[in-house]
Formats: C-alpha cells, structure tokens, sequence
C-alpha cells in the first residue's frame, strides 16, 4: 500500500489517472476546502458553490482519467482553473453582464501593495475593521475583479499565474486589479468608509 501522505498532489493526480482511487480521495480531501473557499468568494451563494464545486471535481476527474492532466506545477491550480471556466460557464448561462476591461493605454506602473505590521492594540482595532470593510467592498465588486483580488491577496498567486488560470492577458489580469482598486476606493468614499490603515 502506498503511503500517500508523503505524496505531493501531482504526485496523486497521476497515480489515480493510473487507476489509484485512493490516492483521488486522498487529493479531495487536501484541496476541497481551498477550492470551495476560492468559488464561494466569487459567486457568493452556497449552493451555487456546491453545484460548480462539484461540476469542477467532475470535470477534473474525467480530464484525469483520459489523461489530460500533465504534472506542470501545482495541482490546485489546474484545478482553480477549471473551477474558473466553470464559474463563467455559469455566469454566461445567467446573462450576467461582462465587466469593463481596461484599454491598451491603461498606466498600471503606480499600483502599489502595502503590508502593515501592528504593533499596538489600538492600531490593531482599527486595523481589523479596516480589513473587515475591505472585505464588504471586495464582496462588492464584479465577480471578475472579486476573482483577482482574491487570487492575489488570499492565495498569493503571481499576476502571470493568474492570467493564465483565468484565460487572460497579464495586462487584463493587471488591468482587473487595477479596477477593482479604483471600485473599492469610489465605494469606500460614497460610503464615508475610512480604509487607511493606522502604522
């Protein structure tokens, strides 16, 4: 009997496309809270995650099985980027309206990320209901800027990964931050929402 635990996922995924159905429950049990979180934060209904997580497994098992799957990098992402066409399959299914992608004179050089480390309790207050607001906005934004934001922020996923995940340019994918950024901050100021975090 193989000992799974010391397996990497792309290690399982390629023992199940030869025939290891243990080694498929063993990699379900590793990425389906990560891959549920990921398509719950974009679509935002809990059985509409269920269904698309489960239409997600599906797909990947059957790509597995015809042995579609070759080990290039992280399973999770061959698996988020299922779940993502699944997503917009279901999107398009809902006539859901697309976003404005940004045009090819779009300056995106000024964006910054800025990482804050607390050091008193006070600051550490008005921290969390800063990042409690930022989390109402991002709930906010188009299901295609919510997806970036997350990728980037909550998985920490390089720009370049998360165009190729969701099937776009680097510059869209830049270019759907970048959007997102500048909604969050026209929503913060219509809601007198204060978002500067304290040093």
């Amino acid at each position: 009997m193989s000992d799974y635990t010391s397996r990497t996922d792309e290690e399982l995924a390629l023992l199940y496309a030869d025939g290891d159905n243990k080694a498929f429950d063993v990699l379900l049990q590793r990425t389906q809270h990560k891959l549920f979180s990921y398509i719950m934060f974009v679509v935002r209904d809990h059985d509409v995650a269920d269904d698309i997580f489960q239409e997600t497994f599906v797909k990947a098992i059957v790509k597995l099985q015809q042995g579609k799957y070759v080990d290039s990098g992280k399973f999770i992402y061959w698996l988020t980027r299922i779940a993502h066409n699944v997503i917009m399959d279901w999107y398009r299914d809902q006539h859901v309206e697309n976003v404005v992608e940004p045009t090819a004179d779009n300056d995106l050089s000024n964006l910054r990320c800025v990482s804050v480390m607390d050091s008193y309790r006070e600051n550490e207050l008005v921290n969390e209901q800063v990042l409690r607001d930022v989390k109402r906005l991002v709930h906010l934004l188009p299901a295609s800027q919510r997806e970036v934001v997350y990728m980037r922020y909550y998985q920490q996923i390089p720009f370049k990964e998360i165009a190729e995940l969701t099937g776009v340019s680097i510059n869209t994918a830049l270019g759907r931050m970048h959007y997102a950024l500048l909604n969050m901050r026209r929503m913060a100021r219509e809601n007198k929402i204060e978002l500067a975090l304290m040093d």
